[in-house]
């Protein structure tokens, strides 16, 4: 059965309301990118260890840690950025999830700056292997990873179990890609997770889920044919779409979820 995620730092920045609008909405898990103004890889352990408790008190789980690793550019120090990497590994680990959420780069040169993409790629892909967790790679907008034919390079290039894909069509969209036309035929096969936004081709303003150009229901229905178990993460975006994060507030992150329900019932899609 197809499990309901979300960005819960989008409803709100303390915790608890965090929790208790997913509670309210029957949502199990949470991919958890931030809380108390903090990136995730920026908690403390005994932060971290605050909110697996409260987590657990409420029955919610984690999704994927939503991090923000290769979001920089390609020319950085490779080296010094490795630490903030074991951090990711460590933090999944802590919070009992398999899946790091994970980019792929900003390039000068895209044809001379491949091969060190992909260099990069599979050296995070390597630790995450060691680690015993699954580096998720979300298509975005100005990364290297950016079209579908960059992405399925990159799938077919690095090497490993420990690679997969989460695909967002809102970011496809932005790109000036028909998420369902153009790029699932490439990705299907490595896609392990759903990022669930929807946007509007030209402008790229972000819509409930149906409402724009990201053909979400004609990927749930691909997904439901392909027999798909995996997570559906909502980042809605619906006030604020910002450089490494969002906001969208406890009313609107409802009219998300039911807007993402509305076309998986629609769909006969079963869901938990």
């Amino acid at each position: 059965m197809i499990k309901l995620s979300g960005f819960a730092d989008e409803i709100s920045q303390d915790l608890t309301e965090q929790l208790d609008t997913l509670e309210s909405l029957d949502i199990k898990y949470m991919e958890l990118r931030g809380v108390w103004d903090k990136n995730v890889l920026n908690l403390s352990d005994e932060e971290l260890d605050q909110v697996k408790k409260q987590l657990a008190q409420r029955g919610i789980g984690v999704s994927a840690v939503g991090s923000p690793i290769g979001k920089v550019p390609i020319d950085s120090d490779f080296d010094e950025y490795k630490p903030l990497v074991q951090r990711a590994i460590d933090v999944a680990n802590k919070l009992e999830t398999p899946y790091i959420r994970m980019f792929s780069f900003y390039v000068n040169d895209l044809d001379r700056d491949r091969d060190e993409v992909m260099r990069r790629m599979q050296a995070l892909v390597d630790m995450a292997a060691q680690g015993g967790v699954v580096m998720l790679h979300e298509n975005e907008k100005a990364i290297y990873g950016e079209l579908p034919e960059r992405c399925q390079d990159m799938h077919q290039t690095i090497e490993g179990a420990s690679f997969r894909a989460t695909f967002d069509p809102a970011n496809f969209v932005q790109a000036g890609v028909k998420p369902y036309d153009r790029a699932y035929p490439l990705l299907e096969p490595y896609i392990e997770y759903f990022h669930i936004k929807d946007a509007i081709m030209g402008t790229g303003q972000v819509v409930p889920a149906g409402q724009g150009d990201g053909q979400i229901r004609e990927l749930m229905a691909a997904a439901k044919q392909t027999g798909y178990k995996g997570f559906l993460s909502l980042e809605p975006h619906l006030k604020i779409a910002g450089h490494s994060s969002g906001f969208t507030g406890p009313e609107l992150f409802a009219t998300a979820a039911n807007a993402l329900r509305s076309i998986l019932d629609e769909l006969d899609l079963a869901y938990e």
